[in-house]
């Protein structure tokens, strides 16, 4: 099974940037720790929250990636 994140703007539409990685992963725990590692780095390209998304089933989200005040 292949996790993957979905990359969106606060409005729920589609981050389109060269600098969002598309990259899957073996198993929900490597997602996690993938995120946990790079939230800042997305947020930087524009991504505002996430979603995890195993094949075509979502897990949760969406998810902000912006600190909480």
């Amino acid at each position: 099974m292949a996790w993957s994140w979905r990359f969106e703007r606060a409005d729920g539409t589609p981050a389109a940037s060269r600098d969002v990685p598309r990259e899957t992963f073996g198993s929900q725990s490597d997602a996690e720790t993938w995120l946990g590692e790079s939230w800042r780095g997305l947020l930087e390209a524009g991504v505002d929250q996430v979603t995890l998304v195993e094949e075509n089933r979502v897990e949760y989200g969406p998810m902000s990636l912006h600190p909480e005040d």
